[in-house]
């Protein structure tokens, strides 16, 4: 009976080995399948792109950022970047006051900059009474600035937009130009450009506007929605706006007041007057209800759009203060890349040849589960998904190096069983189950630095561990479960089955040799 029990205990174990084999083929189907339908996100580093670092400023009573208020601000800044549309963004933490911006293939970050930098503190304001001769004045020598501003924009033509050409704009002369702003007490430098002397009057115009209004009746934390729509006549944009029940309350208390007066309702953004509109008499006895409103500024389309992700997104509860811009054209990501391909293939083929050479047929089976380990590494980075940059590549590269420790660790202690004179088979199965111990203990200290290098790290650390956390997981399956299986399917061919394709003959013991 005692060999038909051991043949069936034999047709078993092979049974199970076979179906691990099957299971990791499976698995690295999957792993394929997974990386073409996904592929591999690409950091900025290695796409090209750029970067923003935001310094959270303190004001009004806060004195000092806590991280309450930073991730106040980071949750406003995300709604605000979702609404711009770039495509796998990444907004960070640095330290207890900073917030470091990713935008891959981004490679012109003024638009993000002026977005994300500006408060976007929405008031609605009614003239002061007395003012109306002074506002009238204003308001005509900021349209003329204007003018001349956008005059010097390219404008479409009936060629190429199916549309005539606008009207010829209001122009100000240079002596007129001159004039105004020594009509409003100001200087600029010798030789400074008109664009530059346009914008120092428009500033202080705007300023003089923003005075004559009374104070604030109405902020955009009464919004509920924000929108944008080309006027029924001509090109320009403006953008609409909805408020819950206690705004529209305001807002018709607000426009009654001054209805028929020819007084205006301004619209303040971050203390720049981006709209004066009038109320006209028939609003006397209620004002404007609804609850909604619109800005009309003549915006352009992307004016218009920023400004609608501005009031969607919030207005921020600190003001924040861009203190770097990097980009990284995609030429140099790419470099980045090629070099990062070769340093990992390079290391790659020396590992596998110095484990081919010391180890012999167990190395031929270690070069093939690293093979496995780096399609499984790569399909987990698809899917959930990991960013990988330059730190998460060597984080990759580094637990290819622990998982070679680990057979290193496994082939020894088998080369050690077969120098005791034990057999080949008995001498895996003993080399596995010595090695383990040693294996997970220095799995185990890694996953702990990996975590404290997450937890207290901030930016590409964080990738890094991340990356290098991942491969150390994996690699726990790859050295324990697909070596191993590996290992012993080749077993089963008795052509293969020598010790000497485990260790050389001079140190095999007499009878084994």
């Amino acid at each position: 009976m005692r060999p038909l029990v051991n043949l069936r205990a034999v047709k078993s174990e092979m049974a199970r080995q076979q179906g691990w084999v099957a299971f990791i083929l499976v698995l690295a189907i999957a792993s394929g399948v997974m990386l073409a339908t996904y592929g591999l996100q690409l950091g900025l580093d290695l796409r090209g792109g750029s970067q923003l670092t935001l310094q959270v400023m303190p004001a009004g009573t806060i004195l000092k950022v806590e991280s309450e208020q930073l991730e106040a601000v980071k949750d406003v800044l995300e709604r605000r970047i979702n609404g711009l549309g770039v495509a796998e963004s990444t907004l960070q933490t640095i330290g207890s006051d900073q917030l470091m911006l990713q935008l891959p293939g981004e490679q012109n970050p003024g638009r993000a900059a002026k977005v994300l930098g500006s408060t976007a503190l929405l008031e609605f304001k009614a003239q002061k009474p007395g003012t109306e001769q002074e506002m009238q004045g204003l308001l005509q020598l900021k349209r003329q600035a204007e003018a001349v501003l956008a005059s010097k924009q390219p404008q479409p033509t009936s060629t190429d937009s199916g549309l005539p050409p606008p009207p010829p704009k209001p122009q100000l002369a240079p002596e007129d130009l001159a004039k105004s702003l020594r009509a409003l007490g100001l200087t600029v430098p010798e030789g400074s450009s008109e664009t530059d002397q346009i914008d120092v009057l428009l500033a202080e115009v705007n300023r003089r506007i923003v005075s004559l209004y009374g104070p604030t009746l109405l902020t955009g934390k009464d919004l509920t929605s924000a929108g944008r729509q080309q006027k029924a006549t001509g090109n320009a944009w403006e953008v609409t706006l909805g408020f819950n029940r206690e705004g529209g309350e305001k807002f018709a208390e607000l426009t009654q007041s001054i209805a028929g007066t020819g007084r205006l309702l301004g619209i303040v953004l971050d203390g720049r007057s981006i709209s004066e509109a009038s109320v006209g008499e028939e609003f006397k006895a209620a004002g404007i209800a609804g609850g909604s409103a619109s800005i009309t500024g003549n915006f352009t389309p992307d004016e218009a759009r920023d400004l609608e992700v501005q009031l969607r997104g919030g207005s921020l509860p600190l003001p924040v203060k861009i203190v770097e811009v990097r980009t990284i054209g995609p030429s140099l990501g790419a470099e980045n890349i090629r070099s990062s391909l070769l340093a990992a293939l390079s290391g790659l083929a020396l590992v596998g040849v110095f484990m081919v050479v010391v180890y012999r047929l167990p190395g031929l089976v270690s070069v093939l589960a690293l093979s496995l380990y780096s399609l499984y590494n790569l399909a987990v980075y698809a899917l959930i998904p990991v960013t990988l940059t330059l730190p998460g590549i060597a984080g990759f590269i580094l637990s290819v190096g622990m998982a070679v420790d680990a057979n290193v660790l496994i082939f020894e202690r088998v080369k050690e069983e077969l120098r005791s004179g034990n057999t080949l088979i008995r001498s895996i199965d003993t080399g596995f189950a010595r090695a383990f111990s040693s294996i997970f203990d220095g799995h185990i200290t890694g996953l702990i630095s990996c975590a404290a290098l997450f937890f207290l790290g901030t930016g590409l650390v964080k990738g890094f561990a991340v990356t290098l956390a991942i491969g150390l997981l994996l690699s726990l399956f790859t050295a324990l479960t697909c070596t191993r299986s590996l290992l012993r399917l080749l077993m089963s061919y008795p052509a293969l089955r020598r010790p000497t394709y485990f260790l050389p003959a001079a140190q095999l013991p007499a009878s084994a040799a």
